[in-house]
């Protein structure tokens, strides 16, 4: 059996940032607000649901697909509702676990509304469903090659 020295492994080169490199450090690289992705996700869902809609002419294509957005939207929202919330700052055990919790909470609620949805949506088309879920959900990739730089 081999031990392993306390020290090793860690970087004998890591220094704290000072409250002004941390600064300067958050002025290059800004943070990407929940809200304008998720403002993001909604408009794409809606051109997705009209688009379903305008190029067959079938309105239950267009509710179904805007159905699959809505699938991401309102888990997102509650989300980052949670995520921004005072109690989720507090610290960082508080925030970790806030994450956890909500992440959860947003699996869970998209899962319940897919298993709603044939319920909701009649007669419900589950390839547009499922196009407008996909293509609202692939706007997290398209916001973060689109945050802003200063």
């Amino acid at each position: 059996m081999t031990q392993v020295a306390p020290d090793e492994g860690s970087d004998p080169e890591f220094k704290p940032l000072t409250a002004d490199e941390a600064r300067r450090l958050r002025e290059k690289n800004p943070p990407l607000s929940p809200w304008r992705v998720i403002a993001g996700q909604v408009l794409v869902g809606v051109l997705v649901a009209l688009a379903a809609w305008g190029l067959t002419g079938q309105s239950h294509l267009g509710w179904s697909a805007g159905y699959g957005a809505l699938a991401v939207v309102i888990p997102a929202a509650l989300f980052a509702r949670g995520l921004t919330s005072r109690v989720s700052s507090m610290n960082a055990g508080a925030a970790v676990f806030a994450f956890f919790l909500w992440e959860m909470v947003k699996i869970a609620l998209t899962l319940a509304m897919l298993f709603a949805a044939p319920r909701l949506v009649v007669p419900l088309s589950w390839p547009a469903m499922l196009v407008g879920l996909v293509v609202t959900m692939k706007v997290y990739w398209v916001a973060l090659l689109l945050r802003p730089k200063r």
